[in-house]
Order: C-alpha cells, then structure tokens, then sequence
C-alpha cells in the first residue's frame, strides 16, 4: 500500500505542480511567478536555518538534563523534510514544506506523523510470524503497555487467547 501511495505521489505531485505553475503564471505572468517562487525558496531557506538552530538548542538542552528528547527529534525530523520541501521547485510542495517548519503548525504535522507511523508499525507487527508470542504491545496513548500482545489478545498459551495452540516441548543441547 505505501508503495503504490509513493508511485502515485511521484507521478500526481510533479503534474499537479506544473499545472499550479502555468495557472499562476496565466494569472501574474513568467516573471513574477519565477521572482515568487525564489523568494519562496529563500523564505524557506531562512526559516529552515532558523527553526533547524532553535531545535538543535532544545535537542541539546534534553540531552543535557537527561530527558528523553522525542519531541526534539521529531522536529528535526520535520524540519529536514520540510527544507528538502521547500527547496524543490514549486508551490504545492512549499505548502507542505511550511506545514513542516513553521512552528505553530508542526505540533499538527508532529501528531499526524506519529499517528501514521503508530498505525504501521502495530500493522507490521500484526503481520510479523512473532505477533503471537504475548510480547506486550506499546499503549496507543504513550502510557506504557498495554498487556496485550499485538494479536490484541494475550498472545499464544495466554488464558484468554481464543484458539491459541500451546506446543509444550523441552530443549536439548548438544554440548
């Protein structure tokens, strides 16, 4: 699924920015819209420096007072994204390159790339051949485990997985 989403993004972004191109080139001509579109990059750039130091800052000061830096590399995360964003040639990508880096609008960026990568890892780990064990399964709320294993049960020989098959056996080693 993520790898048709990728081919689509790859074939329908570059399209969809040149029509977004002529369009606005149509309305305020060639040259204002080539002039819009390096003060765009160089905006862009600007922020990305500024907000990249800023977070670099707050990465440091979590190291140093010993707190678990999550939010920190989240951002720098977003930030790089949303540099390479901003780099690129056109407006729909400078949309979401902005999303990335302004600072009021990455706490929304930060909650929704931590909903996607949730949903893909528990989907992985559903699908793994080691989803039965009961090894607990991370809480969707960040509160620690939630007992279950990623089957959503108790995992394989729990008491209340339903048709989990228990294979007791003993281990022999050749010494």
């Amino acid at each position: 699924m993520v790898r048709l989403l990728l081919f689509l993004a790859f074939l329908v972004v570059p399209v969809l920015e040149i029509w977004l191109l002529i369009q606005i080139g149509s309305v305020i001509g060639g040259w204002p819209t080539v002039a819009l579109l390096i003060a765009d990059s160089l905006f862009g750039a600007w922020i990305v420096r500024r907000e990249g130091r800023r977070a670099w800052r707050k990465l440091q000061e979590a190291l140093q007072t010993g707190r678990m830096p999550d939010r920190e590399l989240a951002d720098g995360g977003l930030i790089l994204v949303g540099g390479a964003l901003l780099l690129t040639p056109g407006f729909l990508t400078d949309v979401f390159g902005f999303l990335c880096v302004l600072p009021f609008t990455r706490p929304l960026m930060r909650r929704l790339g931590s909903w996607f990568f949730a949903r893909r890892v528990k989907a992985m780990a559903a699908a793994s051949p080691y989803a039965n064990l009961g090894v607990p399964f991370p809480r969707t709320d960040g509160q620690g485990f939630d007992g279950r294993g990623v089957d959503g049960h108790g995992g394989a020989g729990s008491a209340g997985a339903p048709g989990g098959k228990v294979v007791h056996g003993e281990v022999l080693r050749e010494d």
